[in-house]
């Protein structure tokens, strides 16, 4: 189970970082919602991972730390995923005012190879011609 959390993160964070790195804004929004994916399942895995177990203690075990899961990561993440929805959603909402503003969902505001309102055309970078 703790190769499959893993790969799950890695890819998760992997993808929210090439995502975050796209010129366009809503990419980015999808980029740190990957990335905080990745974290929440990150603080979930340190809890403690038991399948078919008691969540915190068990009969006939003693009660210390060796014998139960820690229910502190659990309340961090049920935390995250508040916090994570709420910033998806004021960012959308900043997303959407910005483009009824501008007219483009472009990170930098103006799309390469095309005039802004000076009249100023940006060529686009030597890496993508």
């Amino acid at each position: 189970m703790e190769i499959v959390f893993s790969l799950a993160v890695g890819v998760l964070g992997g993808s929210g970082v090439w995502l975050l790195r796209r010129p366009r804004t809503f990419r980015v929004i999808l980029g740190l919602s990957l990335v905080s994916f990745a974290v929440i399942l990150f603080i979930f895995s340190m809890g403690s991972l038991s399948i078919d177990a008691e969540p915190i203690v068990r009969p006939g075990v003693p009660p210390d730390l060796l014998h139960y899961t820690d229910p502190m990561p659990q309340a961090l993440v049920l935390t995250a995923i508040v916090i994570g929805f709420a910033m998806t959603a004021l960012f959308l909402v900043v997303l959407l005012a910005s483009r009824g503003l501008t007219g483009t969902d472009h990170v930098d505001g103006v799309e390469a190879g095309k005039p802004d309102a000076e009249g100023a055309s940006h060529a686009p970078p030597p890496e993508a011609r």
